[in-house]
């Protein structure tokens, strides 16, 4: 049953009505990622009466979320996002059902849990995700809403929808690794993925509905920046309509898995005097504020036209401020010293402060 009251502003909606409501109601959507694209949607459509929201997220929350993931606090800090995610919407609105995923979509989940759903939403902001979930969507012919940021800008599609172009006619192949963005480098303006997540939900209730025109076909770009917004027309490539399985896996092709290196790993290799190269990618104005004994600054953003040459014997280290961008860094040089021993420090400087403190760091 509808509950009238709650509803009547959308109920009253000339071109909406009791039937767009009960589509509503009786519809099952996916929200994967519950960050901060996945908050906005989330927030909106449980709002708005969405029968069934699965969540699926393994990862917690952390300090550097707040500033755009306006669902949560300085006391969630540490605990699940799915947890949180689920007893604030329950709290919002106790008559939705709410399926808890507390894990990333894999390889191993992805049709498993897809499959129970109507509409897919992707709120992860991940290349290798966003394949995932476009193939899976495929195999199981269900509507997929697109959303990236990056910076001041936002992008926002609806593929895989009544024979409509897939992820994959917008971009075939993954990109290459000097071509992800990083947000500890490039940075997120807090409203952004707000407003892009918002836009999500939209689509998402236009699918779910059959009201207006959603943005299949299209991809609908926002510079927030400049304040301004086009269009972009896709165009179906049948290939990519005929997935019958999943990938074996959606790490970057022709790339090596990056080896990580904890932070008291590093620590250890200081106090035997192991020989080893040290690369902090990180700017410049953060290498020169502090960085580890002997690091040799190499900012990720020039790290792809510099020449590198290494000694056989000894193995690179990539640093950068959370690990983030030393991964990057590593999957590149790994690509271009095939041979060589290359790590990325996990959590970078703010995991060493936590764990080691100030031991080995240089203040200029």
């Amino acid at each position: 049953m509808i509950l009238s009251e709650r509803y009547s502003r959308q109920i009253n909606l000339q071109g909406f009505g009791a039937e767009a409501q009960q589509k509503l109601q009786q519809a099952k959507v996916l929200v994967a990622g519950a960050g901060g694209l996945g908050i906005p949607v989330l927030q909106y459509l449980c709002a708005m009466g969405v029968g069934t929201i699965g969540i699926a997220d393994g990862d917690v929350v952390s300090i550097s979320n707040l500033n755009r993931q306006v669902m949560y606090t300085e006391n969630d800090a540490g605990k699940p996002k799915v947890e949180i995610a689920i007893a604030k919407l329950s709290e919002q609105n106790p008559s939705i059902n709410l399926l808890p995923f507390y894990q990333f979509l894999s390889v191993d989940n992805v049709l498993e849990i897809v499959k129970e759903f109507d509409v897919i939403i992707d709120a992860t902001d991940n290349f290798s995700v966003r394949y995932l979930i476009n193939d899976a969507c495929v195999i199981l012919n269900k509507p997929f809403v697109y959303g990236a940021i990056h910076q001041f800008e936002g992008h926002v599609s609806v593929f895989n929808f009544n024979g409509g172009p897939t992820y994959r006619c917008l971009y075939p192949d993954f990109p290459s690794v000097e071509e992800i963005p990083d947000c500890n480098t490039a940075g997120v303006l807090g409203v952004v993925p707000g407003i892009i997540g918002c836009y999500q939900g939209l689509e998402a209730v236009k699918v779910i509905t059959g009201i207006g025109k959603n943005s299949s076909g299209y991809l609908q770009i926002f510079d927030f920046l400049q304040n301004d917004q086009y269009q972009v027309k896709l165009k179906l490539k049948p290939e990519n309509k005929q997935l019958t399985r999943l990938a074996a896996s959606y790490e970057q092709p022709n790339c090596r898995v990056v080896q990580p290196l904890k932070a008291a790993e590093l620590f250890n290799w200081y106090n035997q005097q192991k020989r080893f190269i040290l690369l902090d990618v990180r700017e410049q104005e953060e290498y020169n504020q502090a960085h580890l004994k002997n690091a040799v600054s190499a900012p990720l953003s020039n790290l792809y036209e510099q020449n590198q040459a290494f000694d056989d014997n000894i193995p690179v280290v990539t640093f950068c401020q959370k690990g983030g961008r030393s991964t990057i860094a590593a999957k590149f040089l790994t690509e271009k010293h095939s041979d060589k021993e290359i790590y990325s420090v996990q959590g970078g400087m703010e995991q060493w402060l936590k764990e080691i403190g100030n031991k080995y760091i240089i203040h200029e």
